[in-house]
């Protein structure tokens, strides 16, 4: 699909190049190199992930966005944590960080067959818009929050699942759409958005700005 706009994907992550290209546009993968903001100002999950997201959409700009030229082009920016009882998980620091936090999200030693653990995925997604001349002429971030529910792990199987090494580089030391999924009894919300894109919410509000047809 040509729209006109050029597309480029801050972000390294191989799972929301997969969701972005579900919207068989073409784009472009900048890896962003910025530094996260801690949340010192005690933002809330929503605010705090957008503006991960902005930071990162931002960087990417900067570095190229004046120098390239010749094309509008939308500038696409993710970033996701988990949130468990008012606490923001972001990737674990080691095995000893991840055991902890899947502890706490299977329950911390629940049991029962239909016992269930909530907690909150927020994704936040920024938007930038620059035009022909690479000067940035709109700038637009959200959120989207998905609940999922696990079920109970015991301790083996926490050790079982972080020897897998699939933990160390996600949100809450989970991956939904691999070996964690295991154990995640379900979940209230998009997909999409626990992967790391929201998909739904990028689609609608491009085609809110004109553009996506």
């Amino acid at each position: 699909m040509d729209t006109g706009y050029r597309f480029i994907l801050a972000s390294a992550s191989p799972r929301r190049k997969e969701i972005l290209g579900h919207l068989n546009i073409p784009f472009e993968v900048r890896v962003s190199n910025a530094e996260e903001p801690a949340n010192e100002e005690h933002l809330s999950p929503a605010e705090y992930v957008s503006l991960l997201a902005k930071t990162k959409a931002r960087a990417v700009y900067e570095h190229t966005g004046a120098s390239e030229t010749g094309r509008s082009t939308v500038w696409i920016g993710a970033d996701t944590v988990v949130v468990y009882d008012g606490e923001i998980l972001g990737k674990p620091r080691d095995e000893e960080d991840a055991f902890s936090m899947l502890y706490k999200l299977s329950g911390s030693g629940v049991t029962g067959e239909n016992a269930e653990t909530k907690h909150s995925v927020y994704t936040g997604v920024a938007v930038l818009i620059s035009d022909a001349s690479g000067n940035l002429i709109s700038e637009d971030r959200f959120s989207v929050c998905t609940d999922v529910f696990f079920g109970p792990m015991s301790d083996d199987e926490i050790r079982w699942y972080i020897a897998t090494g699939e933990p160390m580089d996600k949100a809450g030391s989970y991956g939904l759409q691999g070996i964690g999924g295991t154990f995640i009894r379900r979940i209230d919300g998009d997909y999409n958005n626990v992967v790391g894109l929201p998909l739904y919410e990028l689609y609608r509000f491009l085609k809110k700005k004109g553009i996506l047809e």
